[in-house]
Order: C-alpha cells, then structure tokens, then sequence
C-alpha cells in the first residue's frame, strides 16, 4: 500500500469519525429539546455510525502495520470482533426504541413533541454533513479502491433515510398535531438498525470462521492465475477474510526443468498480479512441477 493511499483512506476514515462525533452531539442535543423517538432512533444510528467509522479508521492503520513475531499474519481479525460487539450494541438500542415507540401507541396519549424547528434544522445539518462525507468517501474510495472506505460510504449514504424519516414525522408532529407519526417512524428506523446489524454481525462472523473470500475475487484470482505467462495449471486455491484483508494461498503448476531463478520470477509476477488487482489481500504461493505424482501420504488436494 503507497503512502499516497494510506494518507487518502486515513483521511476518509478521520473525516466519517469526526463526522460521527458531530451528528452524536447534535442530536443528543435534539432529542433533549424534542423528545422524539424519531430523533432518538436517528441518534442511536449515528451512534451505531461512530462506532463503525472509529471500526474502519483502525482497519485502515491495522491494513498500514506490518505483521510481527507474534502475529504472523497481522492483525486483522481485530476488526471483526470489534463488529460483532457492535452489530450485537446496534440490536439492543434498537430493541429499547422500538419498545419505547410500541409503549408510547399503546398509551394511546403520544408524548408531546417539542422544539419542531430546533429538532428540523438538526437533522436538516445532519443530512447536508452525511452528503459531504460520503462525496468524499467514494472520491477517496475511486482512487484508492478500499474495499473499507467503500462499504463506510454507503453505510452513511442508507442513513439518510432516518434523517429525512425524523424531519417528516417532526413536520407532520408540528403541523397536524400527529405524533404518533414519530413512533410509527422510530420503529421503521430501528427496524433498519437491526437489518444492518445483522448484516454487520454476518459479515464479522464469517472473518472469524475463515469464511471463504467472495466468489467474484475467488474467479478474479483463477482467471489471473490461468492466464499468467509461464503458469501450465493451478490446484489447492484457498481463500480466507480476516478483517480487510483476504488471504490467498495457491499451488502453481511450473515447467519443472527450468531454473529456480526462472520459476522464482513466474511465481512473483503471478503474486504480484493478483495484488495489482485486488490490493487488500495477502498471497502465498507455493511452486510445483508441471505434471507431478502426488506423494501417497500427501493430503488429497482440490483441482481446480
């Protein structure tokens, strides 16, 4: 990874923090001056926001460290289980909002929603800062291809859905006098919460079980590696996430009469083809004769 690069995604993850921090603020604020549980479900996503956004800053400086002595393969696996804390923090915030909404129907006396204007123009500044960040984000993301600043970017871009949902129910709340719009729109938005959550606490879950790498890298990585110059056949192509980085260990089929030198040089270049088009993995390549016989007490292995 360039140090242009590092800086680039280090500034998209600094400004999604900051903006978080941001949004936190105002809309305690908010909530404070309107006691609405729209604004509430909108603060608790964008407290669900900081916490990925403070995620995503530290897997781009995990991504930038070199592994050590005692974690060969970097440290990684660091970011998925701050997400599994997250998705499972996500849920219950969702679940006390969506409790607070129901209570507040059944009562059927909704609470009265105060400060309209003040709780508006909250959320209307909300959506103009989340705009300008995800601008931001897919500008560094075109020209660095993180995968990390990418999937930040339309994290922030789905939230615009409660901002607005909160200005609506706010407007109507002050208007014509329905607040019960405010529960209907709490429980939509925190319905929302827990869809990302899941998705969060999937995607994490997998890193940690070794879950193969997606299948559109996995086809990448067997076109790459079949029409390599010098490359007579692949086998034992295995692929595993931890955290932002994909790990690819493959067999590579070589003229076993040439030098080492030459095949040395076939293997590099190979390696240094799949990191040319996918940036965020680790590759481990290992040489074998054209045509080879398996050692019997060799493990079977997977053509590919």
């Amino acid at each position: 990874m360039t140090d242009e690069r590092i800086r680039l995604n280090l500034s998209a993850g600094i400004a999604s923090a900051l903006v978080a921090v941001t949004l936190v603020a105002l809309k305690l604020w908010a909530l404070g001056q309107t006691q609405s549980l729209s604004v509430a479900a909108s603060l608790a996503d964008s407290a669900m926001d900081l916490m990925v956004s403070l995620g995503a800053l530290a897997a781009i400086w995990y991504a930038a460290r070199p592994a050590d002595d005692d974690h060969a393969f970097g440290h990684s696996a660091a970011e998925d289980l701050a997400a599994l804390g997250q998705s499972l923090f996500i849920m219950a915030s969702a679940g006390v909002i969506t409790w607070a909404a129901i209570a507040r129907m059944l009562s059927g006396e909704p609470a009265p929603i105060m400060a309209h204007q003040r709780g508006i123009a909250v959320m209307v500044i909300s959506i103009v800062l989340t705009a300008a960040l995800v601008l931001w984000q897919r500008r560094v993301a075109a020209r660095t291809g993180s995968a990390v600043v990418k999937a930040d970017s339309l994290h922030y871009l789905g939230d615009l859905i409660p901002n607005i949902g909160a200005i609506l129910s706010l407007w109507a709340a002050a208007l014509f006098g329905m607040e019960v719009i405010d529960s209907v729109v709490a429980i939509g938005a925190a319905i929302m919460l827990v869809v990302g959550a899941l998705r969060i606490f999937k995607t994490a879950w997998d890193g940690l079980m070794d879950h193969a790498a997606d299948p559109d890298l996995v086809a990448g990585v067997e076109e790459i590696a079949r029409t390599h110059p010098g490359v007579h056949g692949f086998h034992d192509l295995k692929t595993r996430r931890s955290g932002s980085i994909t790990f690819v260990n493959m067999h590579i089929e070589l003229d076993g009469t040439q030098s080492l030198n030459d095949a040395h040089a076939i293997g590099a270049s190979l390696r240094r083809a799949i990191l040319h088009a996918y940036p965020d993995t680790d590759v481990m390549i290992h040489k074998d004769p054209v045509g080879v016989t398996p050692h019997p007490d060799d493990p079977s292995r997977r053509d590919a």
